[in-house]
């Protein structure tokens, strides 16, 4: 399963949210099965590491945050499974910038929290201009849709 996680910048959610899911599919001991990375929609932060704050919260917990923001490319539209938006501007803008022959499924990541479907609203706050406990917000957000993401793809059927 490869699945991309997407958010505006690409050095706070989104890598966030592929550090939460890489911690839970080697805890599960199924890592193989897997190829994760993020992206963001725009292309400001590209080259840069993720936030120092986001990093800091999660090695709270015991979660590495790495890598370095790149922008989502054409090719991510064929090359991933399931491309997951923090937020409904992400959405909107990968479903715009989804060429026609895209094989990607394109979603909110918390369509996968079942607590928060159907309360209206689905988007990971961006904590950049907040304080420090926006990034344990996100975090807490994250990880419980990781976890949704896990139990879905367990749900699936092999051959679908």
């Amino acid at each position: 399963m490869r699945i991309l996680f997407v958010c505006l910048g690409n050095i706070c959610r989104s890598p966030t949210a592929e550090g939460v899911m890489r911690h839970l599919v080697e805890e599960a001991g199924i890592a193989d099965r897997f190829v994760l990375d993020s992206a963001g929609t725009g292309g400001w932060h590209v080259g840069d590491p993720p936030d120092p704050r986001s990093r800091e919260a999660a090695r709270r917990r015991g979660i590495v945050v790495a890598g370095a923001a790149r922008q989502v490319a054409v090719t991510d539209f064929h090359d991933f499974d399931l491309i997951l938006a923090m937020d409904r501007a992400n959405l909107r803008d990968l479903r715009a910038a989804a060429p026609a022959d895209a094989t990607a499924e394109i979603r909110l990541l918390r369509e996968y929290d079942e607590n928060s479907v159907g309360g209206g609203d689905l988007d990971v706050p961006d904590p950049y201009y907040g304080g420090e406990d926006g990034f344990d917000d996100v975090l807490d957000l994250v990880d419980v849709a990781c976890r949704g993401v896990l139990r879905a793809i367990d749900e699936t059927p092999a051959d679908s």
